[in-house]
């Protein structure tokens, strides 16, 4: 049997997770360039970090509703990614990732890319669990948290859409 969940509000800051990779041949296409699945795979672990710190449980990605890519990196810089919860619902929550590219030499930096994620919290047997949740701290916070409510809204609606448009 399993422990029930604490349900205690829970700061934005609680959640804060950076993550750091460095661009090797491996991570490239043929440029040297660092390849979108790649970045993509990074910003999911960086994403279920926040999300596991906030829970305190299993999570799982349940989607990712928007992701650019600004620029490339490329063989031998610094990928920051820096992901936070925005918002929680019952029991999904919406988790922000920002990422940077460092230039390994000069120690520029530049946003490389910015995504949010969906996740869920789970038990050990996959069952969504609710989740606490989360208290906006900052002004910025705050505008994440109403900006994550917007984006919640089109998302059902999307899947309405499709759902109504099946033959």
């Amino acid at each position: 049997m399993e422990a029930k969940p604490d349900l205690t509000s829970r700061p934005v800051s609680d959640s804060i997770s950076e993550m750091v990779e460095l661009v090797l041949p491996n991570d490239t296409n043929p440029l040297r360039a660092l390849l979108g699945g790649r970045l993509m795979h990074w910003i999911d672990i960086a994403g279920g970090l926040a999300a596991h710190r906030h829970s305190r449980s299993f999570v799982v990605t349940a989607s990712t509703d928007h992701l650019d890519f600004l620029l490339s990196a490329h063989v031998g810089d610094v990928i920051i990614l820096k992901s936070s919860v925005n918002r929680v619902f019952r029991t999904s929550m919406e988790v922000g990732v920002k990422v940077m590219v460092e230039n390994y030499v000069t120690g520029e930096l530049r946003h490389l890319s910015s995504a949010y994620l969906t996740f869920v919290a789970v038990d050990s047997e996959g069952r969504p669990i609710p989740v606490a949740p989360v208290i906006p701290e900052t002004v910025e916070q705050r505008r994440r948290y109403e900006d994550a409510g917007r984006r919640r809204g089109i998302r059902r609606a999307e899947a309405a859409r499709k759902i109504s448009a099946r033959p």
